[in-house]
């Protein structure tokens, strides 16, 4: 893989900005009126397999939606149960809104002891549908709120969020929601 991905955003750089929300549908709306953002691709329910939060297993469950705006990935994502999880915990600690920035890593277990090294640490790994696993990191002390999630930028990934993207490109408004699949 070489260049940009196919929705023009670079490798290791940032491809996503992701929100936690109170209801998806809701903030669908918000994003799509305001922010000129949309379509969004709603997974009603996603229990990422072999989810590990803060070193033990995990089984929350979430409701996600993408879209873009431009060549920026916007990401919602609501809780959907009482498990713990990076989601959860934002809430409680801060409450519904930003929450990551996603970067593009070409091999998230090789990019990643470069961030620990730079003092990050390992709040969250779960496997994907579009092939390996992201992980969120966050970095005790940092003064913008936050995790970084590093996404795999599978030929799968790419051509998944590429067809999202081609999808906004020219937008009419019609069908604002569509399935994630």
């Amino acid at each position: 893989m070489s260049g940009p991905l196919g929705f023009g955003q670079p490798y290791g750089g940032i491809m996503q900005t992701a929100f936690v929300v109170e209801d998806i549908h809701t903030s669908i709306e918000h994003f799509i009126r305001d922010c000129a953002a949309g379509p969004f691709f709603l997974l009603e329910h996603f229990l990422g397999p072999d989810q590990v939060y803060r070193g033990a297993p995990s089984k929350a469950d979430v409701a996600i939606a993408m879209g873009f705006a431009g060549h920026m990935q916007i990401e919602l994502i609501q809780p959907l149960d009482d498990h713990p999880s990076v989601y959860r915990e934002t809430v409680q600690q801060r409450g519904y809104g930003f929450h990551h920035f996603g970067i593009a890593c070409r091999d998230v277990d090789a990019e990643m002891p470069a961030y620990l090294r730079r003092g990050y640490k390992l709040a969250f790994r779960a496997a994907v549908p579009t092939g390996g696993a992201v992980a969120y990191l966050e970095q005790p002390g940092n003064p913008a709120p936050g995790f970084l999630e590093l996404i795999p930028a599978t030929p799968g990934m790419d051509e998944h969020f590429t067809g999202f993207w081609k999808a906004s490109v020219g937008w009419d408004g019609r069908d604002p929601v569509r399935p994630f699949i």
